[in-house]
């Protein structure tokens, strides 16, 4: 069961740094390279726009929601593990016992602000291809599955909504 626990606290760590990068690229990217793989049909770049142009909200919703709760979780989740493990050797009551859930703390810790570290660098850095991953991601949900994220304003055309009124005044 401690082997199962650290895989999950491992996991937990992973989606945090996941999500932060996702938030990271999206409030990074610019729209321009969207556009022109749009024109070219490219799939997921409508989806992509979205993301850049709501990066507010899918950066705060990646970053501050989903990262920290990651953050909580997997530091609650490293305490059971640690819990177990001081379970298991305090029969014995050696120093290796309180090294070993020192060391374990210490390795969430650095997974965890390192991997943030490293993730934001490589967000920032490739921030066009991630939020293309995202596009597609999110355009996989919505033609297959039929989950929109983000509704489109319909065009209306070349004269829109209205008709232009024609003047029936003549000029002075």
């Amino acid at each position: 069961t401690i082997t199962v626990g650290m895989f999950v606290v491992l996991a937990i760590i992973l989606i945090g740094i996941v999500f932060d990068m996702m938030g990271l690229a999206s409030a990074s990217a610019s729209e321009e390279p969207f556009h022109a793989m749009a024109a070219e049909r490219v799939r997921g770049s409508r989806q992509a726009i979205a993301i850049v142009r709501h990066a507010d909200r899918f950066s705060n919703f990646c970053n501050d929601v989903i990262g920290d709760i990651c953050g909580i979780i997997g530091g609650a989740a490293s305490t059971m593990v640690i819990v177990q493990l001081l379970d298991r050797t305090m029969q014995d009551q050696s120093p290796l016992a309180t090294a070993m859930t020192v060391a374990f703390s210490g390795i969430v810790s650095a997974l965890m602000v390192g991997g943030k570290a490293i993730g934001k660098s490589l967000a920032i850095s490739h921030a066009v291809p991630i939020v293309l991953w995202m596009g597609k991601f999110f355009y996989v949900l919505e033609r297959r599955l039929g989950i929109r994220i983000w509704h489109r304003k319909r065009a209306h055309g070349k004269r829109g909504t209205k008709r232009a009124s024609r003047s029936t005044t003549t000029p002075d």
